[in-house]
């Protein structure tokens, strides 16, 4: 990177698995922070955009950079070929998947009138790859740097928690876990009662003792986003 600016290709960045797609993770590789970014990369008949509402209030605009998409909006069904602009508003399901070989589609995203917060879940992503793929210390460094950005952010340490759970590392997990805790307990309760990535732990009598002190019913985590 020089200084000031970089230069880089959609191919050039590391692809991402997210939600049965291929996540290109702009926002995360540039550290790009005024609006959601991103871009979603398949081959004929893949997944391109996972289904999704955006309940967050975000308004996203879609961008065939490169071959063709079909686009579905709640009912309605759209041919996008390269070139094609598709913009959604909040709450309709969207949709989209690839007709051609390395079909991607670019995204920009965020909410009218309200500073950009996309909850990190791009981020996730490229540290659940890394997980998944065998890398801890990659994972852990991925999501590190993003909780010294946001220290006051508790989702960061709780999806650590979770990444580590199905890493196998409950002392990890449990640590991560308890400074979400000490970061938000209203709204963790919920969330580590039902998140099916924390059953290897669930267990631990230091599991069972964070969930005591837990309280709320859940809002705020976010894992889902096209930008």
């Amino acid at each position: 990177m020089s200084e000031g600016y970089e230069i880089l290709t959609l191919d050039e960045v590391e692809t991402a698995e997210h939600r049965g797609s291929n996540l290109i993770p702009v926002r995360y590789t540039l550290n790009f922070r005024p609006a959601g970014v991103n871009a979603w990369i398949a081959d004929t008949g893949g997944q391109l955009i996972p289904p999704h509402e955006e309940d967050s209030g975000n308004e996203e605009l879609y961008v065939v950079v490169r071959g063709r998409a079909s686009f579905v909006v709640d009912d309605e069904t759209k041919d996008a070929p390269a070139g094609t602009l598709i913009f959604v508003e909040p709450g309709h399901n969207r949709t989209a998947t690839a007709e051609e070989d390395g079909t991607i589609v670019f995204v920009v995203g965020a909410t009218v009138g309200e500073a950009f917060d996309g909850g990190g879940w791009d981020t996730f992503a490229v540290a659940y790859t890394l997980q998944r793929a065998g890398d801890m210390d990659g994972c852990r460094a991925v999501m590190d740097k993003a909780m010294a950005a946001q220290p006051d952010s508790w989702a960061l340490p709780y999806n650590l928690g979770c990444l580590e759970a199905l890493a196998g590392n409950t002392d990890e997990a449990i640590t991560a876990l308890g400074r979400a805790l000490e970061l938000n307990d209203e709204d963790i309760h919920h969330y580590l009662r039902e998140d099916t990535e924390l059953d290897n732990i669930r267990d631990d009598p230091r599991f069972q003792e964070l969930c005591k002190g837990a309280t709320g019913t859940g809002s705020g985590l976010s894992r889902d986003g096209a930008a």
